[in-house]
C-alpha cells in the first residue's frame, strides 16, 4: 500500500471517528424513549414541502453556476450541472465537506475540457455563497443577540463591515489585480507542479475581477434568494419537529450549519449538524430529542439529492443504444 493511500485511509478513519464522537455527544444527552415520543408528534406533511424547496434551491444554485461558467467561456447545460451537483451529494455521503466538490469538478471538466476555468468558477461560486451565508448569519445574530452579551452585536457589526470591505477590494478591478499579484509572488517558492496550476487559476480569476459590479451583485442576489429559501426549509423542518423559535434564530443556525458543513471534519456532515442544532436550540428551551429530529429531517434532503445523484450516475454510465445515438 502506497503512502498516499495510507494517508487517505487514515484521514477517512479520523473523520469517521469525529463523526461517531459528535453523534455520541448528542445521543448521550437523549433518552431513547424521548426520541420515540417526539417522533410520534412529527408533522410528516411538511416533509414534502421541505423536499420540494430543497430541489428548488438546488435548481437556483444550478442556474447561478451556469451563469458563472458562461462567464468563463464554458457552455454547460442546466441539466448537466444539476446532475453533477446531485452526484456530488451522493459522494458527500462518504467524502466530507469541500472534498466532495472534486467530483463535480471532474464531471464539468470532462464535459468542457477546461479544468482550470471550471475550478476557478467553482471557487468563485463557493466563496460568494459562503460570504452571503456568513453575512446573513451575522445580521441575524446582531438582531437576536443569542448570548445576551452587549458586545456581540458590535463585534458582529465590525466583522460584517470587514468582510464587505475585503470583498470590495478583491473584486475591484484595480485593487483586485494587486492582491492577485501578491498571491502570485507568494507562490514563487513553491514547486512548479503546484505553482503552475495555481498561477493559471489566478489568471482565470481575473475574469471575475473585471466582470463589473452588475455581475457580482446579480450573483449575490441569486445567492441571497437560495439562502433565504434554505431558511424557509429550516422553518418547515422546525415546524415538523414541533419546534417554535424566532425565525431570526433559524437564519443564523442555517448559516452556521452550512459553513461548518464545508469543513472536512466529518462524514456527510453528520455530527456537526446535530451538535450545532442541539446545542444552540437548547438556548431557547428546545429539548434535545426535538432538535435531533429536526436535524434528521434536514439530513433527509442530502439523502434525497443522493438518490437523484445515483439516478444521474446510472444514466451517464449506461451506454445509449445505437439508434438513440443516430437520432
Amino acid at each position: 500500500m502506497t503512502k498516499d493511500k495510507t494517508k487517505k485511509i487514515l484521514k477517512l478513519l479520523l473523520r469517521v471517528f469525529v463523526t461517531c464522537l459528535l453523534l455520541w455527544v448528542v445521543f448521550s444527552r437523549i433518552n431513547l424513549q424521548q426520541i420515540g415520543q417526539t417522533t410520534k408528534g412529527t408533522r410528516w406533511e411538511f416533509l414534502i414541502i421541505i423536499w420540494a424547496l430543497a430541489v428548488l434551491v438546488f435548481w437556483i444554485r444550478t442556474v447561478r453556476m451556469r451563469l458563472i461558467l458562461k462567464r468563463q467561456d464554458c457552455a454547460v447545460g442546466t441539466i448537466k450541472i444539476f446532475g453533477a451537483s446531485a452526484v456530488t451529494s451522493l459522494y458527500s455521503l462518504i467524502m466530507p465537506g469541500l472534498l466532495s466538490t472534486g467530483v463535480k469538478w471532474y464531471i464539468l471538466k470532462h464535459h468542457t475540457g477546461k479544468g482550470s476555468n471550471v475550478l476557478s468558477s467553482m471557487m468563485y461560486n463557493q466563496a460568494t455563497d459562503i460570504v452571503v451565508r456568513v453575512l446573513l448569519g451575522l445580521v441575524a445574530i446582531i438582531i437576536t443577540n443569542p448570548g445576551g452579551c452587549q458586545q456581540v452585536p458590535a463585534v458582529c457589526g465590525i466583522i460584517t463591515a470587514g468582510i464587505i470591505l475585503i470583498c470590495v477590494l478583491l473584486l475591484n478591478r484595480r485593487t483586485g489585480a494587486k492582491i492577485s499579484a501578491v498571491f502570485a509572488y507568494a507562490l514563487k517558492p513553491l514547486p512548479k507542479t503546484i505553482r503552475a496550476p495555481a498561477e493559471k487559476i489566478l489568471e482565470q480569476i481575473k475574469v471575475f475581477q473585471t466582470a463589473g459590479w452588475a455581475f457580482h451583485l446579480k450573483m449575490a442576489g441569486i445567492n441571497l434568494v437560495s439562502a433565504l429559501l434554505s431558511v424557509v426549509i429550516y422553518v418547515y423542518a422546525a415546524k415538523a419537529a414541533g419546534i417554535a423559535v424566532p425565525v431570526a434564530v433559524l437564519v443564523w443556525q442555517s448559516s452556521a450549519v452550512y459553513v461548518l458543513g464545508r469543513l472536512p471534519i466529518s462524514v456527510a456532515n453528520l455530527g456537526v449538524r446535530e451538535v450545532t442544532l442541539v446545542g444552540t436550540l437548547s438556548l431557547y428551551g428546545v429539548e434535545a430529542p426535538a432538535a435531533l429530529l429536526m436535524s434528521m429531517i434536514l439530513f433527509s434532503i442530502t439523502v434525497l439529492m443522493a438518490i437523484m445523484g445515483a439516478f444521474f450516475q446510472l444514466c451517464w454510465i449506461v451506454p445509449r443504444p445505437e439508434k438513440d445515438k443516430q437520432d
